[in-house]
């Protein structure tokens, strides 16, 4: 049995093993170029399949947006999405979350799948809107810096091997030459990385450019911005993500593209010169080795993306609580709360801490991994790849080139030459393995930045997320138990209608309802017509406030009709005015700029004028002419920024002003001529005021009475002053009773004493 087996083994040696040798090396050539061009496509596929994160990936990623399409469609303007990227529990995925990937977790998903290359498709096509564009030519610039510096790279690795050759073989002559060389070609290398590092800035700058163009344009387009932070609970803070979260975006964006294509590039035409210096069979078998190390590195890498997302969301926490102390100064030093208002900030700071800390542990651990896998492993695998010229010369049928010499001056040029190649290469690699942690960290920039565009899009169609009072919520789901909760989420399912109207205002059975789903008065029905001056008057949380949002485009109307001009028609002047930054001029004619003044056939002495009226023209001098600029809301007293704020009104002369407690600053005298010049120039006043001063200038009343209740109707006010002065007498006198009872008390005391003091005598 054994001869047979031994006579088998020699057969299949000689009649097949021994001729396929022969044939392979006197092919290897061919062969060798068609395994390079086999390793290129599997490097190419391989980058992509890793980047994407595969069919799985993309499979998880559609089921993911399946059950958020089943968690709330838009199906009208009635309806309100319900989004697990607004703060569901949303699954982690991927092993790389360790015990926390199996957490539910608030926030969108984060991951390099394609959910991920569709929230990145959709911001590359504003970022490079055409081939034609800036950009586009940036990209094509510095595509071909990074060609050029690789070519650059391949020519150096030659050249240190040939002046090693001329050193070891001590030809002075032409170490010099080589030397020169060498020196000479440091000019295009240096220029090539400068410029490298010059468009990769210049194409994070664009990137922003482009990108916060479009982000401003959706967030100042009408009332997005109001509609953003006051009816949305999604984005909390739009500055965070405007400012910082854009710019860390682009500077990602613009370094990831460098970070892919160059180590690609250096992978492909590093390894296919080594393949022709020491063949590529060994690379072959080194390629198995690193892709299973490289697969054990992929599977241990933390989910640095959505770490990246988590401490952004915390720096915009920390950063708001320093701008909401800014805001409220002047009220919390007054209530004496710096104590408590530092353990806020310390707070929000100290996590911010604790998540850059524990990221900074993360990513110790992963980089003591990747470099000993990557530097030390790889290194060694690659000293052995660099021997095969020297050892397996003959077995390969190696005569002559780079390795295969018997001098030894060639062989240390070849090994020089291979070794340079090999730690470029490997470099290279190294570099592309560590792409997938920036993309990682991409993707949580991606995420934050594509949540502000949804969000924005879904604000401007109407379809809002709020947390409601009492545990209910915009998208019609209720948590409370109570009746009242469940009727008003009821509410703020449906949609009212308006009406574009000339000149009239009409309220036809309109739920007042706040941002929060606060339901003042489930149905308000009132009307106002030129000229008739409606003054509105109710106790602190009533809903007078409101009311004025709804006229002004603000708020949603949850059902009824509303007849109304267009918004550009309301002037709109509160009891603290916004004051603008620019010039004394600009705080008048806001929002117009000048050129849009002189347009309307209005000069700085028409202004002037108006200020006369209202006894301010003295502030033009006294803060040194128009042109002037200041932080005028710090400059001016409050009497001056309400006659500001008049003179405003007077300017634009709308058909209808909303003017909320916008006197009561100013003297009677300065009330007087505002109302009386207001009603001449045929100004419709709004006016939410308790000053009875106020009441002869209007026609009719809103009053709100509390608990959802309300009263409308014409206004006689020469009747209501005298039933309010005949009110006010009757209070004083009911307030004097207690006085004259105790006097009374006190007299029939003396008189019982006296008469006490008769008896006794």
């Amino acid at each position: 049995m054994a001869p047979a087996q031994s006579t088998l083994r020699r057969k299949l040696r000689d009649e097949y093993a021994m001729p396929f040798a022969a044939h392979y090396i006197q092919h290897r050539r061919r062969y060798s170029s068609l395994m390079m061009v086999a390793f290129s496509a599997y490097v190419l596929q391989n980058t992509y399949a890793g980047l994407t994160g595969g069919p799985s990936s993309k499979r998880k990623a559609k089921a993911a947006q399946q059950t958020q399409g089943a968690q709330g469609k838009p199906g009208g303007p009635g309806d309100v999405a319900e989004k697990s990227a607004a703060g569901g529990a949303v699954d982690t995925g991927g092993r790389g979350g360790g015990a926390g990937g199996r957490r539910k977790r608030r926030g969108p998903r984060v991951e390099v799948d394609a959910l991920f290359f569709q929230r990145l498709t959709r911001l590359l096509r504003i970022v490079l809107p055409s081939f034609r564009s800036k950009e586009a030519s940036l990209l094509l610039l510095h595509s071909f810096f990074l060609v050029l510096r690789t070519l650059l790279s391949l020519y150096v690795a030659s050249l240190d091997g040939s002046i090693v050759s001329a050193l070891v073989r001590a030809q002075p002559r032409q170490f010099l030459i080589r030397i020169v060389t060498w020196m000479a070609v440091a000019v295009p290398a240096t220029y090539t990385n400068s410029m490298l590092t010059y468009l990769q800035s210049k194409l994070a700058i664009a990137y922003r450019t482009r990108l916060t163009k479009k982000v401003h344009e959706d967030y100042l387009d009408g009332t997005t911005f109001y509609a953003l932070g006051n009816l949305d609970d999604r984005i909390k803070n739009a500055d965070q993500l405007i400012v910082v979260d854009i710019q860390k975006f682009s500077t990602s964006l613009a370094e990831i593209y460098s970070n892919i294509a160059k180590p690609i590039l250096d992978v492909i035409l590093y390894n296919w010169q080594l393949s022709r210096n020491v063949g590529a069979e060994g690379l072959i078998a080194l390629t198995i080795i690193v892709q299973a190390s490289a697969a054990l590195l992929k599977w241990a890498t933390p989910p640095f993306g959505r770490y990246a997302a988590e401490e952004q969301r915390l720096e915009g926490e920390y950063r708001f609580s320093h701008t909401r102390l800014l805001e409220h100064a002047e009220e919390i030093a007054l209530l004496r709360g710096s104590e408590t208002e530092k353990n806020i900030i310390e707070r929000t700071y100290y996590a911010l801490i604790r998540h850059v800390n524990r990221v900074f542990r993360m990513r110790m651990a992963y980089s003591l991994v990747e470099e000993a896998i990557v530097k030390w492993v790889w290194g060694s695998l690659g000293l052995c790849v660099c021997a095969v010229p020297v050892f397996g010369m003959r077995l390969l049928g190696m005569s002559g080139g780079a390795g295969g010499g018997i001098d030894f001056g060639s062989r240390t040029e070849g090994f020089v030459t291979n070794r340079r190649l090999l730690l470029s290469a490997s470099d290279a690699l190294g570099r592309l393995m560590s792409t997938y942690r920036d993309l990682s960290e991409l993707s949580g920039y991606t995420a934050r930045v594509s949540e502000l565009l949804d969000t924005m899009d879904d604000v401007k169609a109407g379809r809002y997320q709020k947390k409601l009072v009492g545990g209910g919520s915009t998208a019609g789901r209720t948590v409370g138990k109570d009746e009242e909760v469940a009727e008003n989420a009821k509410i703020l399912q449906g949609r009212g209608k308006i009406i574009h109207s000339d000149d009239e205002i009409i309220f036809d059975k309109v739920p007042i309802v706040t941002p929060n789903g606060d339901v003042l008065i489930k149905s308000l029905s009132f009307y106002v017509k030129p000229g008739n001056h409606l003054l509105v008057v109710g106790g602190n949380g009533t809903g007078k406030s409101s009311l004025f949002r709804i006229l002004g485009g603000l708020w949603p109307i949850y059902g009824g009709t509303v007849t109304k001009p267009p918004a550009s028609e309301f002037t709109y002047i509160p009891q603290r005015p916004y004051l603008s930054l620019g010039t004394l001029r600009d705080q008048i004619i806001y929002p117009h700029s000048r050129a849009q003044m002189l347009e309307r056939g209005i000069t700085d002495s028409n202004l002037l004028d108006i200020l006369k009226m209202l006894e301010l023209d003295s502030i033009v001098e006294r803060e040194g002419g128009w042109d002037t600029q200041r932080e005028w809301r710090d400059a001016l007293s409050g009497g001056d920024k309400q006659r500001l704020a008049m003179a405003r009104l007077f300017y634009h002369c709308p058909k209808y002003a909303i003017l909320d407690e916008c006197t009561s600053a100013v003297t009677l005298q300065i009330e007087q001529t505002f109302y009386e010049r207001a009603t001449e120039l045929g100004i419709t006043l709004l006016t939410v005021s308790h000053r009875p001063s106020l009441w002869k200038y209007h026609k009719y009343i809103l009053q709100y009475l509390g608990g959802g209740d309300y009263a409308f109707g014409p206004l006689n006010w020469e009747e209501r002053l005298a039933l309010q002065e005949e009110k006010q007498s009757l209070e004083q006198k009911l307030a004097e009773v207690p006085v004259w009872e105790s006097r009374l008390t006190d007299l029939l005391k003396e008189r019982e004493t006296r008469e006490a003091r008769k008896e006794r005598i």
